[in-house]
């Protein structure tokens, strides 16, 4: 075997326990798998050709971040951030209103099964600060700081890196990284997504209540799964509501129209999901939606409807 055959299986062996906490933050980052996955794939062609030259000055993992991070503002150079619906206006109040043709144009957070950015069973602690870490409303609230910031944020609070080892790998001084950090901590506290989720019982009560709902065409079985100020958001529609009664109403319309459903499900983000299948005109029961919830202890307090088939495949689907 040639010295160039060692290095690279070398590189291979290190390198491939890390793909999956990278491939976490590139998606913290950009907002989208898709995206991450590219990225990810780029970086590590790139180690691997660079490997000959590292020397070692500092972790291979932090080597690695340093290259994802800098391919992460490249990739941001180049796009727009990437919102949910109640990021972009008022909720709709008017039922009566039409609502607004899919707005394929923007693009839309992503979310991630969890599969793909949760590895072998570890501390109990590290897996649901992971969880934490990758809910749907905290990357997308992350995708309204700026690039710098929003690594900064990444690295100190969710990863826990110290300051001057993010100094280090952004090339910033440990004053640069404390105040960038202060100014993103200021715009979105990592606080502000802390939910405190049901007790295991309550929540397998909560979600069969939820799809018996949805597989019934049944809107008055979501009456006791409904918090009062729950969110509904069905991207690529850029039309979200909010408040119990006015989603209630909604979806009693909807239902009558899409009919029962198969529910199936999923994880997105460390949280529970579902895809759902509605019939056709054909008798067979097709892809009609992802979603994704937000459970506290008073019920489902948020709902993300994916609508379309185009993550299914993603998920396995």
């Amino acid at each position: 075997m040639t010295e160039s055959e060692v290095g690279d299986k070398d590189f291979g062996t290190l390198s491939e326990p890390l793909r999956r906490e990278l491939l976490a933050y590139c998606y913290r980052m950009l907002g989208s798998v898709d995206e991450a996955e590219e990225v990810v794939q780029d970086v590590f062609l790139d180690a691997w050709r660079a490997y000959g030259g590292f020397e070692g000055r500092s972790s291979l993992r932090t080597w690695l971040y340093r290259i994802a991070t800098r391919a992460c503002f490249k990739a941001l150079e180049k796009s727009r951030r990437r919102p949910l619906p109640a990021d972009l206006s008022a909720p709709q109040t008017d039922l009566d209103a039409v609502l607004g043709e899919r707005a394929r144009e923007v693009p839309w957070l992503q979310p991630i099964p969890d599969f793909l950015f949760t590895a072998a069973p570890a501390d109990p602690a590290t897996v649901v600060l992971e969880r934490q870490t990758m809910r749907l409303a905290l990357v997308g609230a992350l995708q309204q700081l700026p690039p710098r910031q929003r690594a900064v944020l990444i690295l100190r609070d969710v990863l826990q890196w110290r300051s001057t080892e993010v100094a280090r790998l952004l090339e910033m001084t440990t004053a640069a990284v404390n105040s960038a950090l202060q100014r993103a901590r200021a715009q979105m506290p990592l606080s502000q997504d802390d939910l405190t989720e049901p007790a295991e019982p309550h929540q397998r009560a909560l979600l069969n209540r939820y799809v018996a709902a949805f597989e019934t065409a049944d809107v008055d079985q979501l009456v006791a799964v409904l918090t009062e100020d729950a969110r509904w958001e069905m991207p690529p529609i850029a039309t979200w509501f909010q408040g119990r009664d006015t989603i209630l109403a909604f979806l009693a319309g909807q239902m009558r129209v899409v009919g029962p459903a198969t529910l199936v499900p999923a994880c997105a983000n460390g949280q529970p999901a579902f895809a759902v299948y509605a019939g056709g005109r054909d008798g067979v029961r097709h892809p009609h939606a992802l979603h994704v919830l937000t459970l506290t202890t008073e019920g489902v307090g948020r709902i993300v409807a994916f609508q379309g088939s185009g993550l299914f495949p993603l998920f396995g689907l």
